[in-house]
Order: C-alpha cells, then structure tokens, then sequence
C-alpha cells in the first residue's frame, strides 16, 4: 500500500516536471525561431534596398538584379 502510493507520488512529480520542462522549451524555441524571423526577414529588406538603389540597371527587378549577380558571381568562381 505505502509502496504503491510512492509510486504514484513520483509519477505525478515526474510528469510536473516533464511538463514544465516541455513548456520552457516551447517558450525559448518559439522565442528563437520569431527571432530568426524578424532578423532574416529584416536583412532581406536591406539587402532589397541595396541592390534596388546600386545594382539594377534600367528597368530590371531586384529579383532579376540578384539572379544575375548569381550568375555572374558562379561564372567568376568557375573561371578562377
């Protein structure tokens, strides 16, 4: 009787901390991940405005400006 109430104390102690472990862990990795978000996201903007202001010729997107840096970047790498 007493062994099976011991028992039954440790599981439920076990599962408090298991659970609280589990949310701490969602609350840092939820953390982390909007931060990763916002810092990506933010260097994507600048690096937009920057190839907007400096790297397309006339008439060109900054998509199209990035694929031709792209390419011309791998032709650079492959003839060297």
């Amino acid at each position: 009787m007493a062994r099976s109430k011991l028992v039954k104390a440790n599981e439920k102690i076990a599962d408090s901390v298991v659970n609280g472990y589990k949310k701490i862990e969602n609350g840092v990795v939820g953390g982390y991940k909007k931060m990763e978000d916002g810092v990506v996201s933010g260097f994507t903007k600048m690096t937009d405005k920057f190839v907007d202001a400096f790297l397309t010729h006339e008439n060109e997107s900054v998509e199209e400006a990035k694929a031709r840096l792209a390419e011309e970047q791998k032709a650079r790498e492959q003839s060297c």
